[in-house]
C-alpha cells in the first residue's frame, strides 16, 4: 500500500515523495533520506520499507530537489537545504498523518539525518547506512571539477550529469560533525560495511565515538556502498524493524 505525495521544500520547490503504509495496524512513521544523487526509488530503500511495513511502520521517502520527480535544481543550493527539506518532510507528516519517530539516512543522507533530527523533536531514533562522519567526505567526487566564473561546474555521477555549486562544497566544510553527533540526544544505529568502497568504515568508528548512548553498530559484512545485493538490504530492514519498534511508543 503506497501513496504518492508532494510538499514544498525549504526553497519553494515541489518535492515528490512516496509513503509506504503497512497493511495491518499502523504503529508509527519513519522518514528516509537517500544518498547523494540517488533518489527515492533505489532498491535498498524499497526493501527496507517492506520490512518496516511488516512491523506496522509507515515510511516516507522523497527525492531531494533536482533529483527524480522533484522540482528545483540539484547543486544550486546549500547542503543545509537538504537538512531543512528533511525537516519540511517531518512537518508534512506531522500536519497530514503522524509525527515521525524514526529517521533513516544512506550515505550523505545519513549525515543529513544526523543534523535534521535536532530539528524534529518527535524523532526518537536515528539510523545511518554507510554514512560519512563529515559531510565534506563527498568532496573527492568533485576533485576534477572545473568551476566557471559564476561558481558552477558540471559533474557526472552514475551516468548522469549534474551542475554543482562551489557554495555547496563550502557549506560541507563548515559542518561541526563531532558537536552535532554528540548532542544528538536520540538513539543511534550505525550500519556500515567494512569493505565500503566509497565511504571507509573508519567513518562509522568516528560517528560511534562522537555519539552518546544508546548507540549501536552493525557490520554489513560484504555489502557494497549502495547495498545492491537484496540479501544485504533485507538484513538491514530486519534489524531496523526490530530495533526501531521499541521507540515507537516513547
Amino acid at each position: 500500500m503506497d501513496e504518492r505525495v508532494e510538499f514544498e521544500s525549504s526553497t519553494g520547490a515541489t518535492l515528490s515523495g512516496k509513503i509506504d503504509f503497512p497493511e495491518g495496524t499502523q504503529r508509527g512513521f519513519a522518514l528516509f533520506a537517500h544518498c547523494f544523487s540517488c533518489g527515492k526509488t533505489m532498491r535498498m530503500s524499497s526493501v527496507i520499507s517492506e520490512k518496516l511495513s511488516a512491523e506496522g511502520i509507515a515510511l516516507l521517502r522523497f527525492d531531494f530537489a533536482g533529483i527524480g520527480q522533484s522540482g528545483g535544481e540539484f547543486g544550486c543550493k546549500l547542503y543545509w537545504d537538504n537538512v531543512l527539506d528533511l525537516m519540511k518532510a517531518g512537518e508534512f507528516l506531522t500536519e497530514n498523518y503522524q509525527a515521525p519517530k524514526l529517521m533513516i539516512g544512506h550515505s550523505l543522507g545519513g549525515a543529513a539525518v544526523l543534523s535534521a533530527a535536532h530539528l524534529l523533536p518527535s524523532v526518537k531514533a536515528v539510523a545511518t547506512i554507510g554514512a560519512p562522519f563529515e559531510p565534506k567526505h563527498v568532496r573527492h567526487l568533485f576533485q576534477d571539477a572545473e568551476f566557471s566564473a559564476d561558481g558552477y561546474a558540471d559533474i557526472h555521477l552514475g551516468g548522469r550529469k549534474f551542475s554543482i555549486s562551489k557554495q555547496f562544497l563550502s557549506d560541507l566544510e563548515e559542518e561541526d560533525s563531532a558537536r552535532r553527533i554528540g548532542s544528538l540526544g536520540k538513539a543511534l544505529m550505525i550500519f556500515h560495511s567494512p569493505i565500503d568502497e566509497l565511504v571507509e568504515v573508519d567513518n562509522a568508528r568516528q560517528i560511534y565515538k562522537a555519539a552518546r548512548h544508546p548507540k549501536s553498530f552493525v557490520s554489513l559484512d560484504t555489502a557494497d556502498h549502495l547495498v545492491t545485493k537484496p540479501a544485504d538490504a533485507e538484513f538491514i530492514g530486519h534489524v531496523l524493524s526490530a530495533w526501531g519498534e521499541r521507540y515507537l511508543d516513547n
